[in-house]
């Protein structure tokens, strides 16, 4: 796909250009240019090159990730546990596409970071699109940790039942039965279960 066609790739311009309309002048033209720059080599320069803005560093990160090219991947995991929601979004999607065998112990590692938890929805999320060995294991454990009544991170709780649904692993289910009485989680808890019962219990 022509990068200008991607739909993340157009949200995020959207979203940068907005930021920096509303920021400094003097970043206007260097933004432009850099939308108008293909080789990878000037994206990497970005992601090394000191007092770059945080606008350039995710545009060269998405654009080298999207290529496959390993140079974006430390930028793209900082994104992934940037405060920002947007930011994350964008970063998962270029991991995602990245290819790197990094990614999946990377965002295992930020899922599970406790003390981060309200930022571990994107990563919980990308775990369930890679399909790695480490998916199962780090979103049984974010769920586990997820099941009191009042735990106020529910929402994390909930995309790690969905993934773990969509996953199939056999597994889960012990920590899915656990999370059936709860009242935010239960109904989608049986419905993982019955996906896992429907597939046979196969292994990933």
């Amino acid at each position: 796909m022509d990068i200008a066609q991607d739909p993340e790739f157009c949200s995020m311009i959207d979203r940068l250009r907005d930021e920096i309309q509303n920021g400094s002048e003097a970043d206007r033209k260097p933004f432009e240019e850099l939308l108008a720059t293909e080789g990878r080599e000037a994206f990497a320069r970005v992601l090394t090159a000191p007092g770059q803005p945080l606008w350039a560093r995710e545009i060269a990160a998405f654009r080298l990730g999207l290529a496959g090219d390993p140079r974006a991947f430390e930028a793209l995991v900082l994104l992934l546990n940037h405060r920002d929601p947007e930011r994350c979004v964008s970063a998962a999607y270029a991991l995602a596409r990245l290819d790197d065998p990094r990614t999946a112990r990377a965002a295992a590692a930020l899922a599970t970071n406790e003390l981060r938890v309200g930022y571990a929805l994107l990563p919980v999320r990308l775990l369930t699109d890679l399909r790695a060995p480490e998916s199962v294991p780090a979103l049984i454990t974010v769920l586990e940790r997820r099941l009191a009544a009042d735990d106020p991170h529910w929402r994390v709780g909930l995309a790690c039942v969905e993934g773990l649904g969509a996953l199939g692993d056999p597994r889960a289910r012990p920590t899915l039965e656990a999370a059936l009485p709860h009242p935010r989680l239960g109904e989608a808890a049986g419905q993982a279960l019955a996906r896992i019962k429907v597939r046979g219990g196969d292994t990933l």
